[in-house]
Order: C-alpha cells, then sequence, then structure tokens
C-alpha cells in the first residue's frame, strides 16, 4: 500500500485542493508507520496540522489533550476496536470528521463505521488523490458546520436570558436577578414602561421556573371590562349570567401550578382588587354565580407602566394588594438607557423579518446612527414596529434613512443640521452662518460615538462604519486623549 501511494505522489500532476481557511487539526490512527508517515506529509502539505500514532489507546490520549477536528482512524480486520474508536469520538466530540481507513476486504466494516458516525472512508490501497479529495471534503464539512456554531454562538452571546436580548449593565443586572427569582414561586411585581418586554420577562421567569411544563396564562387587564376579568380570572358556573351555557374554569385554576400573569394590573378596579387579594390570601376562588370555593394553585406575576405607590397614596391601589404583589420587584431599562443595545436589537429583528421573507435586509450606516440617537418612547416595540416598516417600505436589501418612520427621518435631518451648521457666534457677524470643515464634523462625530457608547471604542468603531485601528489611528491625528472628557 505505501509504494503505491508513494508512487502516486511522484507524479508532477496534483489535485488543485484548497487550503483550508484554518489550519484544521488531523490525527492519523494506523499500526503501519510507513502509512502514518505518508497520510501526514501529503495533510501537511495541504495545510493541516497533523498527529499521527498506531496505538488505540494514545489515539484517546492524544483526544483528551486536544480534540482534532479530523481522525483518520484505520479499522483492522477481525477486530472492533477501530469501530469503538469512532463511536466514541463521535460520542465525545460531536463535531469532529472521522474518516475510516478499510481493507479492500473489509468494505462491510466501513458500512458499520459509517453507522457508528464516520462520515467518510477510504479503501486501502489508496492514491494521494483520494485521500486529498476525503479529506477536502471533511474539512468543507467541518468548516460549514464550525461556522454554523459560530452564527450560533454569536447569537447566544446576544442575548441574555430565555428570548430576551441585551448585554448593558442594566440587562446583566436584570439576569442576575430573574435567575434566582425564577427557582422560586413567589409573586413577581414588573414595572417598566410601556414596550420594554414586561411580559417577555414574565414568560422567562415561569420558563426558567420548576413548574415551567405547567400553563402560561396571560389575561390584559387593561383591555375587558371588570365583568370579563372576573370571569377570565375566577371562572363561573352555568347560568351565573346570560351566555353561560356551560361552566367554565377560572384561570387561576386552571393554571394548574403554572404562572397567571396579570398585564397592567394597576388598570384593576378597587372591587376587583379585593377579590384577587381575597383568593391570593386564602388561595381559592368562588367562581361567578356559585356558592361554593374552588381552591387555586397558581404563581402570580403583574405588570404594570403605571406608578403603583403614588397610586397607593392617591387610594385607587389598595396598599394589601400591593404589598401582596410586591414581594419581588422588578424594573426595566428604558431603550433610552441602554442604547448598546440597539445594534443587537435591530440585528435580531433584521434577521427575524429576513427569515420570513426569504429577503436579506441590512441597515445603512446613517439609519444605524439615526436610531441610536433616537429617546423610543415606545421601547423595544417602537424598535421592532420601525424596522418591520423599513423592511416593508424599502426598494432593496439595504434600509436607508428614508425608509424609517417619520419622526427617525426628522431626528435624522436635525442631527444633519446640528452637525454642519454652526450657530451664531458671541460676536455678531454679517453674511451666512458658518459651515463646519469634514474634519471638525468627522472629530465631532467620533467624539459623540464613543461617548454615546460610554467609552467603548470598539462599539464606536462599529457605529460609524470604520475599523478599530483607523478610529484609534484619527484620535492620535485629532489629538484626542480622553473622549469622555474632551471639551
Amino acid at each position: 500500500m505505501l509504494e503505491t501511494v508513494l508512487n502516486t505522489r511522484t507524479m508532477e500532476y496534483l489535485p488543485q485542493t484548497s487550503e483550508p481557511a484554518v489550519r484544521l487539526h488531523l490525527l492519523v490512527v494506523d499500526p503501519d508507520p510507513a502509512v502514518r508517515s505518508a497520510c501526514a506529509e501529503i495533510a501537511e502539505s495541504l495545510g493541516y496540522a497533523v498527529e499521527s500514532t498506531g496505538e488505540m489507546s494514545q489515539a484517546r490520549s492524544l483526544l483528551r489533550g486536544r480534540a482534532a477536528d479530523i481522525v483518520l482512524v484505520n479499522l483492522p480486520s477481525g477486530s472492533n476496536q477501530g469501530l469503538e474508536l469512532v463511536s466514541e469520538v463521535k460520542l465525545l466530540y460531536p463535531d469532529t470528521s472521522v474518516i475510516a481507513m478499510t481493507s479492500s476486504n473489509s468494505v462491510n466494516a466501513a458500512v458499520e463505521a459509517m453507522r457508528c458516525g464516520a462520515g467518510d472512508y477510504l479503501t486501502k490501497p489508496f492514491a494521494m488523490d483520494e485521500l486529498s479529495t476525503v479529506l477536502d471534503r471533511a474539512s468543507s464539512s467541518h468548516t460549514t458546520d464550525m461556522a454554523t456554531r459560530q452564527l450560533r454562538e454569536r447569537i447566544r452571546l446576544s442575548q441574555g436570558l430565555g428570548s430576551m436580548i441585551g448585554r448593558a449593565a442594566e440587562m446583566e443586572k436584570l439576569y442576575r436577578i430573574l435567575s434566582k427569582v425564577a427557582q422560586t414561586t413567589h409573586p413577581v411585581l414588573i414595572l417598566g414602561e410601556s414596550g420594554t418586554g414586561k411580559e417577555l420577562v414574565a414568560r422567562t421567569i415561569h420558563a426558567y421556573g420548576p413548574n415551567s411544563p405547567k400553563p402560561f396564562l396571560p389575561v390584559d387587564c387593561g383591555s375587558l371590562v371588570p365583568t370579563l376579568i372576573e370571569s377570565e380570572l375566577f371562572g363561573y358556573v352555568k347560568g351565573a349570567f346570560t351566555g353561560a351555557n356551560r361552566s367554565k374554569d377560572g384561570l387561576l385554576v386552571s393554571a394548574e401550578g403554572g404562572t397567571v400573569f396579570l398585564d397592567e394590573i394597576g388598570e384593576l378596579s378597587l372591587d376587583l382588587q379585593a377579590k384577587l387579594l381575597r383568593a391570593l390570601q386564602e388561595k381559592e376562588v368562588r367562581p361567578v354565580g356559585a356558592t361554593h370555593r374552588v381552591p387555586i394553585k397558581a404563581r402570580i406575576v403583574a405588570a404594570t407602566n403605571r406608578d403603583l405607590a403614588t397610586m397607593v397614596e392617591n387610594g385607587t391601589f389598595r396598599k394589601d394588594l400591593f404589598y401582596r404583589l410586591n414581594v419581588v420587584n422588578l424594573r426595566l431599562p428604558s431603550l433610552r438607557d441602554r442604547r448598546e443595545d440597539i445594534p443587537l436589537l435591530a440585528a435580531h429583528f433584521l434577521d427575524r423579518i429576513s427569515r420570513e421573507r426569504g429577503q436579506k435586509f441590512i441597515l445603512s450606516d446613517e439609519a444605524l446612527r439615526t436610531m441610536m440617537r433616537y429617546d423610543w418612547p415606545g421601547n423595544v416595540r417602537e424598535l421592532e414596529n420601525s424596522i418591520e416598516r423599513a423592511c416593508t417600505l424599502s426598494s432593496g436589501p439595504v434600509l436607508h434613512l428614508g425608509d424609517l418612520p417619520t419622526q427617525l427621518q426628522q431626528q435624522g435631518i436635525d442631527s444633519w443640521r446640528a452637525a454642519t451648521v454652526v450657530g451664531e457666534p458671541d460676536e455678531p457677524q454679517a453674511g451666512a452662518p458658518e459651515v463646519k470643515t469634514l474634519a471638525d464634523m468627522e472629530r465631532e462625530a467620533i467624539l459623540n460615538a464613543i461617548r454615546t457608547l460610554n467609552g467603548d471604542k470598539l462599539q464606536a468603531a462599529k457605529l460609524l462604519g470604520i475599523g478599530k485601528t483607523t478610529l484609534y489611528r484619527k484620535l492620535k491625528e485629532y489629538g484626542i486623549i480622553d473622549p469622555l472628557r474632551e471639551d
């Protein structure tokens, strides 16, 4: 077999196999030292980092020290050691590609190796171009899988907990609290402006809690009339009111140990607040029209964008219910208080919309800069709606400022005017207002970006659409030593 490989290697023609984009690690396992040497020499000429051994035990030891990207393993006749190694490699290192080497009379072993997880095989004796082709297939597959894993990792790193997205300091603090709160069954009160994701937080608490297999039942207290809310929460019996043709359990009962999410709890009437308080205290409810009580077992998570403490002082919200719900208090930051998360959120929404519509969308630098400056009174919900609108109106894959809603376009225009026109000086001068030079505008844009991102130069460079090296060169050119304190 060695002679065939060596004779093939002396041919002037060499297969045009592209070198892997990264130096992949290949482990060759074969008892024949000549075969190991030939395979290693060929693989190294193709750009691989190669290790080799003739012992299965040593192969396992090498893999424990460093997981290989590709394993080229011999399947000896009359022994299952090679198959066992294939199975172990795929069990311990699922991302490793395995290539089996078999003799011409052991094709069945190759088939069995494929069943154990091998992705390809070579039949001895084989030529150099055969080995090169098989390695090329394995490296292409591994590189594709690695890119997929890296993309998933980037998506994971851009998220915090569950489906929540953001890496701002305020969000990191929220994740730490949520991870602890989720493990309990205490009531939770979520406070925050509209559009900050209060229901998403409630769902995350439920999903990471001990009763996650149980139902998650949301109730919008602000959109239902009091009689409907009472029926939804407590249930009713047949004949309790017109149209009640059958009895129905309320959500507090049907949750069966799950979570009932009371959105906009501040909109409940005082009468319903009293009934809800009694249900939480006694852990039982009386359905509408019934004379009996039904035990309940549900975790309560409530949310509101109103100031409940002020409502308690004004007498529009019961103090005892407030303290009952306020066992754990979570306040969600507004989007303007975590602007560094805007690119992450925008990328998430663009990725979802691109997959749904089968068309790739990206934001122009101008559009992203405008979005970073905007205050987002509607928070994350407004950001999502703005991106959906831009994707709908855009004439191409790049979303420009003109594709954004009117209020963002005006923000962009105002920013442009502020950046290009200097106001009247202390001493009045005749003629048109002074216009800034391009260098001054660039200097100011760099300072504004770094200040907006609290000194994060890497993110500032991304926001400005330039490389990190370019940013540092510009800082040096303009004599900017401390951007956060630059006058």
